[in-house]
């Protein structure tokens, strides 16, 4: 089955940095494109970077010049680095990929920039 399990993140201060981790299976990887979404307290779920199989990405301007997504199609993962961190970026961060007709969604990980 298709399972994507996240990692990497924490609490860090203002200006600080984090890589978040993105492990995916049950996929021929190389072929598909993931996403890295935030969910912060009160708020709608969105996309904060997206890299398909031919390695080309896309970010939002809220995230843009800082994050940068990037994948190792040897180890099945997808990453995010996350630099010049703010407050406003805390949130819970999922990957996903969408296959087989739905969305597939990792468990999430806290990220917390303090001020």
């Amino acid at each position: 089955q298709v399972q994507l399990v996240e990692s990497g993140g924490g609490l860090v201060q203002t200006g600080g940095s984090l890589r978040l981790s993105c492990i995916v299976s049950g996929i021929i990887f190389s072929r598909e494109g993931i996403d890295w979404h935030r969910q912060a307290p009160g708020k709608q779920r969105e996309l904060v970077a997206t890299i398909n199989g031919q390695g080309n990405t896309y970010y939002p301007d809220s995230v843009k010049g800082r994050f940068t997504i990037s994948r190792d199609n040897a180890k099945n993962t997808v990453y995010l680095q996350m630099n010049s961190l703010k407050p406003e970026d805390t949130a819970v961060y999922f990957c996903k990929v969408y296959i087989y007709g739905r969305h597939y969604w990792g468990q999430g990980t806290q990220v917390t920039v303090s001020s």
